[in-house]
C-alpha cells in the first residue's frame, strides 16, 4: 500500500489498474519539475547567452568559462552539489526546487549555445538598422533581435525540452518521486517490475510525443519574420 491505494496482486490487469493512481502523482511531479526546470534553463540560458556576446571580454570570457563547465559536468554531480553541499553554507532548498533548479541550470548551458546560434542568424542589416534609429542596445535586442531569433530555435529547443523530460527520473536520487522513482518502490514492494515500469515507459513516451507534437505546432504558428515584442 502506498498514498492510501492497496495494490490488487489478483491479475496483471488488476495490478496495473490498482497502480495507476500512483503513477499518476509521479506523472504530475514529472510534469511539474519539468515545466519549472524548462523555465528556468529559459531564462538563465538567454542570461548567458547576451553576456557571451557582451562586447567586453571581461564579461564574455568567463561566462564562456561558465557555460563550458555546466556542459562538462554531468547533471548527477551538479544535483548532488545543489542539494548536498549548499546547506553547509546555509543555503536551503526543498527537494523539489533543488532538483528543478539542477535540471535548469544544467539545460542553460545548452540553451545558451540555442539563443546564440539564433541571435547569430539574424541579419546583421537588423542590427544596423536598430543602431542607426539610435536605439539602446537592450531595446535593439528586446523589440528587433531576439523576436526574430526565436523562431529560428524553436525546434532546437523542443528536442532539449524532451530531453530534459527524459532526464527527470535522475531526482529520485533527492528523494523527489516522480514516475520512476514510484514504479522502482512499487516492483520493491511487490516483486513485480514489469507492469510498473512499462507503465512508465509508455507515459514517458506518450509525454515525449506530446512534447514533439507541441513544438512542430509552435513552430508552424509562429511567424517566420518574428514574433511582436514590446
Amino acid at each position: 500500500m502506498m498514498y492510501g491505494f492497496h495494490w490488487d496482486l489478483s491479475s496483471p490487469l488488476a495490478f496495473a489498474w490498482s497502480i495507476l493512481p500512483i503513477i499518476l502523482i509521479g506523472l504530475t511531479v514529472t510534469l511539474e519539475a519539468t515545466a519549472l526546470g524548462f523555465a528556468f534553463s529559459l531564462i538563465i540560458g538567454l542570461g548567458l547567452a547576451l553576456l557571451r556576446r557582451a562586447r567586453a571580454r571581461w564579461i564574455a570570457w568567463p561566462t564562456a568559462l561558465v557555460i563550458e563547465f555546466i556542459r562538462d559536468t554531468p547533471l548527477l554531480v551538479q544535483l548532488f552539489f545543489l542539494y548536498y553541499v549548499l546547506p553547509q553554507y546555509g543555503v536551503l532548498l526543498p527537494a523539489f526546487l533543488t532538483g528543478a533548479l539542477a535540471l535548469g541550470v544544467q539545460y542553460s548551458a545548452y540553451m545558451s549555445e540555442v539563443y546564440r546560434a539564433g541571435l547569430d542568424a539574424v541579419p546583421r542589416g537588423q542590427i544596423e538598422a536598430a543602431a542607426a534609429l539610435n536605439l539602446s542596445r537592450a531595446r535593439a535586442y528586446r523589440s528587433i533581435i531576439i523576436p526574430q531569433a526565436i523562431p529560428r530555435i524553436i525546434p532546437a529547443m523542443g528536442n532539449y525540452l524532451v530531453s530534459m523530460i527524459k532526464d527527470t527520473p535522475i531526482l529520485s536520487i533527492v528523494t523527489v518521486m516522480e514516475m520512476l522513482g514510484l514504479a522502482r518502490i512499487i516492483g520493491d514492494r511487490t516483486f513485480r517490475y514489469l507492469i510498473p515500469l512499462t507503465l512508465v515507459g509508455a507515459l514517458f513516451l506518450i509525454l515525449s510525443m506530446s512534447a514533439a507534437a507541441a513544438v512542430r505546432r509552435l513552430e508552424r504558428a509562429l511567424p517566420k519574420t518574428g514574433i511582436p515584442l514590446r
